[in-house]
């Protein structure tokens, strides 16, 4: 079952300041790192469950560059045979809001006719990156096509998104932590925290 989030996580104490906290104090934690771990691992046997009988190792093909952390900790949350591949697309150049137009710098590299393949995002917003990208995914000819997202943000959303594995959804917050970023930074925090 998805989590639905309306209130920040409950604080965590974890002894002396660090320099996490000092960066992060004034922002609300949303999602904490436990939460994330937990959630991680439900969706990795879930998706191991739906994914039980194929022939050929599963190809999870990786939307970067956010998505890497949670790919990382779903790939080993899994207890199936599975690829890695990745795609570098985007639809925020700059600051915390999609523009609409999706950049695709980097395509997979290996073939996927014939393959099942399990789309990784960290979130879903307009929904614009996330069906390019499967578009293309369908045209190099994948047997299935789905999709696991760690946030979703259906607030923002301009174009229908049928997520299968779903983490966690959100308000209407930009958030950074777990390899969600605002200009590159913040990636590198164990837990979500809302930007704005």
């Amino acid at each position: 079952m998805t989590e639905v989030l309306t209130q920040p996580a409950p604080s965590e104490t974890t002894g002396p300041s660090t320099g996490e906290e000092v960066r992060t104090s004034n922002r609300p934690q949303m999602i904490s790192s436990a939460q994330i771990a937990r959630r991680v691992r439900r969706l990795g046997r879930r998706i191991s469950e739906v994914y039980a009988d194929i022939d050929t190792p599963l190809v999870m093909v990786v939307i970067l560059k956010g998505a890497t952390v949670f790919a990382a900790d779903l790939l080993r949350s899994l207890s199936i045979p599975a690829e890695l591949e990745f795609v570098r697309a985007s639809s925020y150049p700059t600051g915390t809001s999609s523009n609409g137009r999706l950049r695709l710098a980097h395509m997979v590299e290996g073939p996927l006719v014939g393959r099942h393949v399990l789309l990784v995002e960290d979130i879903i917003d307009s929904g614009v990156t996330v069906n390019a990208v499967a578009r293309r995914i369908r045209k190099l000819g994948a047997a299935s096509v789905r999709l696991a997202a760690l946030l979703d943000r259906p607030a923002r959303r301009q174009v229908v998104v049928k997520i299968d594995f779903t983490g966690f959804v959100i308000p209407d917050r930009f958030v950074i932590g777990y390899g969600l970023d605002y200009a590159g930074l913040y990636r590198e925090l164990p837990h979500i925290y809302a930007l704005t």
